[in-house]
C-alpha cells in the first residue's frame, strides 16, 4: 500500500512541478534522445570521454575556458577525423564582468609560397588530387597556438593541467566506439591511411587488421607529441622537434610548409559580428569564418516569417529556409574571405538588404538559383573583387542545423 501510495504522491509532485513551469524546455519524455540536463555547466563534444575530461576540469574548479582547451585536446586522441593537432579553429568567449565577448581566429593559414593556381592543372582546369589529397593542401595547422593562447589570457589552470588527460588517452588508450571502427574498416579511408606507414602504424594493427568496436587504441606517437607540448609548449610544435618532423615530412612528400611558416603563425583576435532576431541578440564569429556573418544575414531575412505557426521541419518552413540559404550562399561564394586579406562587406548584415534579397520570394513557389544582390547601389558601394583565398574550408554545412537549433529554442 505504501509502495502504491509513493508512487502515486511521486507522479503528482513531477506533474505539479511540470504544471508550474511556464517555459518548458525543447526536449521532454516523449523526445527520441535522452537529454542530459545541468544547471552548474555542461561539456558537449562529440565523444563522451572527451566531454567528461571538460568535466572533470570544471569539477577540479578550473572555468570554461580550462575545459574547452581540455575537451579539445582530448578529442584530438579520441576522434582522429575532426579533432586534431594539424587543424585549426575557432573560439568565441563571453567575460561576464566585461560583459564582452572575444573572437579568437586560429584557423590554418597559406604557407608563403602558396598561390592563386596551386590547385590547378596543366591544362587550368580544378585537380581534386592536389587540392584534397596532397601535402599541397595542408594549411599551417593552428590549434596548438589557439588552444594555448585561449588559455594563457582566458583560463585559469596551466597548460600542463589541461593537456595531461590527452596524453594519458593516447599513452594508455581507449576503447574504439562503433563509428571509428567503421570508418577505419571502410574502403576508401583504410586505403588512403594504409598508403602512409605512420598513419598505418597508428590506426590499424602490426599485422594490417582492424581495430574492432571494444579494443583498446594506442597512440604512442601523439603521446610523444602531446608530452614535447606540455614540457615546451607551442615552441615544440611551432620552432622545435615537432617542427622539424613536420616540414621534413613536407619536404619528402612535396608539401609547402618551412620552418618559417611555422615560426611566423599568428592568433588573431577579433571582433565578433552582431545581429538581432526580435527580441534577441545574436553574437557569432566574424570572417575568417563565414557561419557568423551568414547566421545572422539568414535572421534577417527570417525575421518576418511566421516560423513558429508553420511549425518545425514543416514543407512550408524547410521551403522558406532553402530559399533564404539560396540567397546567403550566393553572397557566400562572392563575397565571403579572410579578413586579413579582404575587405569583407559589412552590408551584408545590413537588415536593409536582407529585405531586398528577401522581397522577390514568392510564398510556395519554387524559385531558379539566385545570384548576390550586393552590388544595388542604395545598399552598398562598390566593392573591389574578392581575391581567390585558400584554405578557407569553413562550417556552412552545419548552419542548416544551428539555424534550425536556433530557431526552434525561440519557437518554444
Amino acid at each position: 500500500m505504501f509502495k502504491n501510495l509513493y508512487i502515486i504522491l511521486v507522479s503528482f509532485f513531477s506533474f505539479i512541478l511540470i504544471s508550474a513551469e511556464e517555459a518548458l524546455p525543447i526536449i521532454d519524455y516523449e523526445s527520441i534522445h535522452n537529454p542530459q540536463i545541468s544547471t552548474t555547466g555542461m561539456v558537449v563534444s562529440q565523444r563522451k570521454i572527451a566531454s567528461q575530461v571538460g568535466a572533470d576540469i570544471l569539477a577540479k574548479g578550473g572555468n570554461a575556458v580550462d575545459a574547452a582547451v581540455a575537451t579539445g585536446l582530448a578529442l584530438a586522441v579520441v576522434l582522429p577525423r575532426a579533432g586534431n593537432l594539424g587543424g585549426g579553429g575557432f573560439m568565441m568567449v563571453y567575460l561576464k564582468d566585461l560583459n564582452k565577448t572575444v573572437a579568437i581566429d586560429y584557423r590554418e593559414r597559406a604557407p608563403a609560397a602558396a598561390h592563386r593556381d596551386l590547385f590547378l592543372d596543366e591544362e587550368g582546369n580544378y585537380d581534386k588530387k592536389k587540392a584534397q589529397f596532397s601535402l599541397l593542401s595542408a594549411g599551417v595547422p593552428g590549434s596548438v597556438a589557439g588552444f594555448h593562447m585561449a588559455l594563457e589570457n582566458y583560463g585559469t589552470m596551466s597548460w600542463q593541467e589541461v593537456i595531461a588527460p590527452a596524453i594519458e588517452l593516447a599513452e594508455k588508450g581507449f576503447a574504439v566506439p562503433h563509428d571509428l571502427a567503421n570508418t577505419l574498416a571502410s574502403k576508401t579511408y583504410r586505403k588512403r591511411l594504409s598508403s602512409n606507414s605512420a598513419a598505418a602504424a597508428s590506426f590499424y594493427k602490426k599485422d594490417g587488421s582492424l581495430y574492432q568496436a571494444g579494443e583498446i587504441l594506442v597512440q604512442k606517437d601523439l603521446a610523444w607529441t602531446l608530452k614535447q607540448l606540455s614540457e615546451y609548449g607551442p615552441d615544440a610544435f611551432y620552432e622545435g622537434a615537432i617542427a622539424k618532423k613536420i616540414v621534413k615530412e613536407m619536404e619528402r612528400n612535396g608539401g609547402l610548409i618551412t620552418a618559417e611558416d611555422l615560426k611566423n603563425y599568428i592568433v588573431a583576435e577579433r571582433l565578433p559580428v552582431e545581429g538581432t532576431y526580435k527580441d534577441y541578440k545574436v553574437v557569432s564569429m566574424p570572417p575568417s569564418s563565414s557561419g557568423g556573418i551568414h547566421l545572422i544575414q539568414m535572421l534577417n531575412m527570417l525575421e518576418d516569417y511566421p516560423i513558429k505557426s508553420l511549425g518545425f521541419g514543416s514543407a512550408d518552413s524547410i521551403h522558406i529556409l532553402a530559399e533564404v540559404m539560396k540567397r546567403a550562399y550566393a553572397d557566400r561564394s562572392k563575397y565571403l574571405g579572410d579578413s586579413d586579406f579582404y575587405d569583407v562587406p559589412a552590408g551584408l548584415v545590413s537588415k536593409g538588404y536582407a529585405k531586398e534579397l528577401i522581397k522577390i520570394y514568392q510564398w510556395k513557389k519554387e524559385r531558379p538559383p539566385v545570384k548576390s544582390m550586393l552590388a544595388i547601389p542604395c545598399l552598398m558601394k562598390a566593392q573591389t573583387p574578392l581575391i581567390f583565398q585558400l584554405w578557407i574550408h569553413l562550417v556552412m554545412r552545419w548552419l542548416t542545423l544551428i539555424l534550425s537549433i536556433f530557431l526552434t529554442a525561440l519557437a518554444s
